[in-house]
């Protein structure tokens, strides 16, 4: 069911992170509640952690419904219009973060997520089922009146940019500047958080990288295991595999 609502509300992806029963996907009753929804199995790419799940990605928001750890939540029909740019550029791609069913999202997943939100429901009844809290977030977001032209050189970094930075930012920042350890170890969470949540830019990276090379930095992106990926790969794999699909 959830597979159908990024069907009817796209054009999205749907990623599974270390699902419990991965059979389920080649299962009978899989193709018939995703009915309609054509190579339906190929539309779905499964990780085995979240953060391999958001590479490639510019902005990451989870759903909620619980409090976590003194972090503002907005509502998500209040954040929809602040997304939709991000969400219909060509060129960058939204995580939209769910938890399973049965206990949402953990804090290790909450703390991956650029900001968080929640969907408002009445008093006497305030939980979702997946499939519906998919449905009503994307509807919201890709259904919606008019459209705002985007900026002409206004791209947001990527996930893999802002490891690359963060780790460049601790090498310089907290390895060699700091003097005690506690310094070092509050620098590097201000990072963290900075490089998580802040709205970057692609030129603000670059001007970061070269402050960072000029106060002797060298660090390399395999220096830190990632790969940086062309613009717009994962929507041209997505359609590669439709495409194969399609030919089969």
């Amino acid at each position: 069911m959830a597979l159908r609502a990024c069907q009817n509300f796209g054009p999205c992806e749907l990623h599974l992170v270390a699902p419990k029963r991965p059979s389920c996907l080649v299962h009978p009753e899989f193709q018939q509640m995703s009915h309609g929804a054509d190579e339906a199995r190929l539309a779905i790419v499964v990780h085995d952690t979240l953060a391999e799940a958001l590479t490639d990605t510019h902005h990451v928001v989870g759903f909620t419904a619980r409090p976590r750890d003194l972090r503002d939540r907005r509502d998500w029909r209040k954040a929809a219009p602040d997304l939709e740019e991000v969400a219909t550029s060509p060129d960058e791609c939204l995580a939209l973060v769910f938890g399973t069913e049965e206990t949402g999202l953990n804090r290790a997943e909450v703390e991956q997520c650029a900001e968080l939100v929640h969907i408002r429901t009445s008093a006497s009844h305030t939980s979702l089922n997946l499939a519906m809290a998919v449905t009503v977030v994307l509807s919201d977001l890709f259904v919606t009146e008019g459209h705002r032209e985007r900026e002409r050189g206004s791209k947001r970094l990527d996930q893999e940019g802002r490891l690359f930075l963060a780790g460049r930012m601790k090498e310089i920042f907290a390895e060699k500047i700091m003097r005690s350890a506690e310094a070092s170890d509050l620098v590097t969470q201000m990072i963290e958080r900075v490089m998580l949540r802040a709205p970057l830019q692609n030129r603000d990276a670059k001007a970061w990288h070269l402050i960072l090379k000029n106060l002797g930095s060298n660090m390399t992106p395999t220096d830190l295991g990632l790969v940086i990926h062309e613009k717009g790969q994962r929507r041209k794999e997505l359609k590669a595999r439709r495409n194969e699909g399609e030919e089969s």
